[in-house]
């Protein structure tokens, strides 16, 4: 090697050497299969010995060139080192394909053996093409300061010799740096050939969006009008276009060149379906047929998403037919992936556990498919158990895939008790950095109510994604962390809109999406935070996500669940596609506001709705929510009628939620006797706790003390520690003034250890939720707000208000009694409200409890006094107070 002279160019290594390159480097080392082939043989010190004079030079090539172009590669070395070892040199035509073999072994120590010959037989300098198969073979196998080296060292370097570099720099994923050394190629004036146009397609389809598209155009442009209208550089043009979401473009291209092969139309169907646009690659997969095109495996696991998010079942099996008749697609393992993925995904997963089973070889994707398709069907001690099943009796290890799939699907299933043992193993895989696998186990802890470790787990995830900050607010959500999620709303905005510090390959944009607001929403609404429910309407709507009926149904609940009855039936009017689930929210709406002759309305609208498309039918929830509408509106006979009619109207049963809000709706009017009746005839096996309940409550707003007792000695039976049960018995006593008996209660309440959920309210302001406690004087405002009260209280009493001392349960004087009362939350949220907002502005204020009889009757004489509309949400329906009068009618 000492001998060899390098007489190079002027280098162009140094303008754009990569800066990651370690990074690449160590990713090329860990993805590498490594050959262990060696030319021992034939590098020794001592002359070869001559084995045989039979075969000529040429005869040997065309050999080498036999065995090459047949993907023979083994042999094709074999056969160079008889050549070698019978005495015949390697000449400029041998080596190209000796090195184009060893390339497709991937074998790095060989070919630099084979670099060694060349240099030692004279071709080190001397044959470009040599040179150009030596650049593609470092490209391949072994390290970018490799290519590099040997390009630098070309001295008359050809178009080849720059594509082969661009290629080997798209294949280290170095975009800029290939469209930098195409600008290098340009000042040699050379002019691209259609392979370079291929490689800058490429390049430029792996760019941020807007540089990619304007180079991209560039390539596009050159292209044409160069005439190079070959079929590969057409496909790579249409490939870039969909990459960088310009996918009409590329259809355009599509449609407009001659020459279409199968590549072409696997490109534009994988696009299709790649950008969720599922009916054009069923299409253009019809289209393919009549062209002519026999489809392959790419074609199918292409367009079987298509089916399967459409839950076209009837083309999938027809897609599975035509594979089934090919025998070569029904073993291909992409195809048979995406058939049981498609099979579980339409709710036949015994269909696509049959093609699980019918395959001969079972590769790790098919694995994960069936896994998943368990999981996200809840048949979840079926995943596990084939999760378990893989690693025992297939001896694959889980990859990423795997246990983002399986670890949902273990934290439902009961029989998998020790949930965080998951965490474990995955670490013990190394997969614990892997983004996919933090989403599931974010949820997994969040499921579990531990909060903290999921907050842990995101903010040491190095590159989040969407489905990272949903699966956070979600959490944030479903554990009444309501604040959090609001939180974490806006950093999310922050965060997206601050995307550009990012590394363009590394950037994930996590713009909020429909399952963000789905999400999000009802955290508004349990907070009535209506402000906030209205900036994420406006993004909604500006970003084109209003109209889905996820969003649309969550608004609709918002609006409802903040007060503002009228805005939810205008987005339930405008929405263009109603489910079920639409429905059930706007009846429930209209009934927490006591407008039950509308919801009844409703309810009529959705079955005639249901009978002419047959897409929505009334469901158990559908039932809940109209008798508790009946209920608040003191529509007995409907309630009832509907009750007895249900199941042969509707074909569903009653169960036991349906028993206890007809017992609510009972007890509320008074009809305690009837009410206790029917729980007597519920049917046996059914849980009566929610009816037991309901119908204490009845007892104590009509202080049906015989019969209260009854239930609640039934009722702490079944539920011996629930505070409310006591609180509810404890109340009724103190209704009636039974004062030692509501001690009593109080008393054993405290001996066994259980405690009342302390009462509070609370009301949005600004960007802020205000919340007050019973009492509390922790509140910056309290000491005006308690004065503010005491004030108005007085000009109440001239008005005629005389305060309800029975809501005060303790046996003090009255006076104190009074002074109690002038604490309680919902007063103070009411207070507050006056003192920091405009006049003529409407007041909401939640209550985590029911109202009290006191508070109710204030806050009516405070709406005529202020002049102000109050809207007052308690747990279980809505008072619009106005005027001094509140729009229950004094009936709830």
């Amino acid at each position: 090697m000492s001998s060899y002279t390098v007489q190079p160019l002027s280098s162009i290594s140094l303008p754009f050497y990569p800066h990651s390159l370690s990074a690449v480097q160590t990713h090329q080392q860990s993805t590498k299969p490594v050959y262990k082939h060696s030319l021992q043989p034939i590098v020794s010190t001592s002359p070869p010995k001559p084995i045989t004079q039979s075969f000529s030079q040429a005869s040997w090539v065309e050999s080498l060139r036999f065995c090459t172009r047949s993907n023979l590669f083994l042999e094709a070395v074999s056969v160079y080192i008889e050549m070698i070892l019978s005495g015949v040199s390697p000449d400029y035509s041998a080596f190209p394909i000796v090195l184009k073999a060893v390339t497709g072994l991937q074998d790095l120590n060989l070919g630099k053996q084979i670099h060694a010959h060349v240099i030692k037989y004279g071709y080190g300098s001397s044959s470009v093409t040599i040179a150009n198969t030596l650049v593609n073979f470092y490209g391949r196998c072994a390290e970018l300061h490799d290519v590099y080296k040997m390009f630098d060292r070309i001295t008359e370097r050809d178009l080849v010799s720059w594509n082969s570099l661009i290629s080997a720099l798209c294949r280290f994923e170095e975009w800029e740096c290939a469209l930098e050394v195409f600008r290098f190629m340009l000042a040699e004036n050379l002019e691209p050939s259609s392979f370079t146009l291929v490689s800058l397609a490429l390049a430029c389809s792996k760019l941020h969006k807007r540089e990619g598209l304007r180079l991209g155009k560039q390539v596009h442009g050159y292209s044409f009008r160069k005439g190079h209208w070959r079929t590969f550089t057409n496909n790579s043009l249409m490939t870039m276009y969909a990459n960088l979401g310009r996918l009409d473009d590329a259809k355009s291209l599509f449609d407009l060149f001659e020459g279409r092969d199968l590549v072409s139309w696997n490109t534009i169907i994988s696009s299709f379906s790649q950008n969720d646009r599922f009916m054009e690659a069923l299409i253009f997969l019809r289209l393919m047929f009549l062209e002519g095109i026999k489809p392959d495996g790419f074609t199918f696991a292409s367009v079987l998403p298509a089916c399967s998010y459409l839950e076209m079942l009837v083309s999938g099996k027809e897609i599975h037919a035509y594979a089934l008749r090919n025998g070569n697609l029904i073993e291909n393992s992409f195809v048979g992936s995406a058939l049981v993925d498609m099979y579980c995904n339409c709710g036949e997963v015994e269909s696509g556990r049959q093609v699980f089973d019918g395959l001969l070889e079972k590769k790790i994707g098919i694995w994960n498919a069936m896994i998943a398709g368990y999981a996200q069907n809840e048949h979840d001690e079926k995943a596990v158990m084939l999760f378990l099943e893989m690693e025992a009796v297939a001896g694959l290890c889980p990859n990423a895939t795997t246990m983002a799939s399986v670890v949902p699907a273990c934290v439902r299933c009961e029989a998998f008790s020790k949930k965080e043992g998951l965490h474990g193993l995955v670490i013990k895989r190394g997969l614990d950095r892997d983004r996919y696998v933090q989403n599931a186990l974010m949820d997994m802890y969040s499921r579990m109510g531990n909060m903290e470790i999921s907050k842990t787990i995101f903010k040491s995830m190095e590159l989040r994604d969407i489905v990272s900050w949903n699966t956070m607010i979600t959490g944030y959500v479903s554990s009444g962390c309501y604040d959090d999620a609001l939180l974490l709303l806006r950093e999310m905005q922050q965060a997206d809109e601050g995307n550009n510090i990012h590394d363009d390959k590394k950037q994930v944009h996590f713009k909020p999406n429909s399952i963000t607001l789905m999400t999000v929403l009802p955290g508004c609404a349990s907070l009535s935070a209506l402000g906030k429910g209205k900036e994420i309407h406006a993004y909604a709507i500006r970003n084109s996500l209003a109209s889905e009926v996820t969003v649309g149904s969550a608004l609709v609940d918002m609006y409802a669940k903040c007060g503002c009855l009228n805005l939810s039936r205008r987005v339930f009017d405008q929405m263009p596609v109603r489910n079920v689930i639409t429905w059930n929210v706007i009846i429930m709406a209209y009934g927490m506001h006591g407008n039950g002759k509308e919801a009844l309305e409703l309810f009529k609208d959705m079955v005639a709705e249901g009978n002419s498309s047959g897409e929505v039918k009334p469901t158990d929830v559908t039932f809940i929510a109209i008798f508790a509408a009946c209920s608040h509106s003191g529509m007995v006979d409907e309630g009832l009628h509907l009750f007895h009619r249900m199941k042969n109207d509707h074909g569903i049963d009653p169960g036991p939620d349906h028993y206890a809000c007809v017992v609510d709706l009972l007890g509320r009017a008074g009809q305690v006797e009837q009410a206790y009746e029917l729980i007597n005839i519920m049917p046996s096996g059914f849980d009566k706790v929610g009816a037991w309940s309901s119908l204490l409550g009845a007892c104590r707003n009509h202080q049906n003390i015989k019969i209260g007792e009854i239930v609640a000695q039934n009722l702490l039976q079944l539920q011996p520690n629930v505070a409310s049960h006591y609180v509810l018995l404890s109340n009724m006593y103190s209704s009636v003034r039974l004062w030692d008996k509501a001690m009593d209660v109080r008393r054993k309440m405290s001996e066994m250890g259980v405690k009342k959920e302390p009462g509070y309210s609370w009301i949005e302001h600004g960007d802020e939720i205000h919340k007050f406690l019973a009492g509390d004087l922790s509140h910056p405002q309290s000491e005006r707000l308690h004065d503010f009260l005491e004030t108005l209280s007085e000009r109440m009493k001239k008005e005629g208000y005389v305060p309800d001392t029975s809501c005060v349960l303790h046996n003090v004087d009255k006076k104190e009694k009074e002074t109690l009362l002038c604490g309680h939350s919902e007063k103070l949220g009411i207070a507050f409200g006056i003192l920091n907002t405009p006049p003529g502005t409407t007041i909401r204020v939640a209550k985590n409890l029911r109202v009290c009889n006191d508070c109710h009757a204030a806050t009516k004489f405070i709406s005529k006094l202020v002049d102000r509309e109050i809207v007052l949400r308690d747990v279980r329906r809505f008072h619009h107070f106005k005027n001094g009068t509140c729009s229950c009618g004094d009936y709830w």
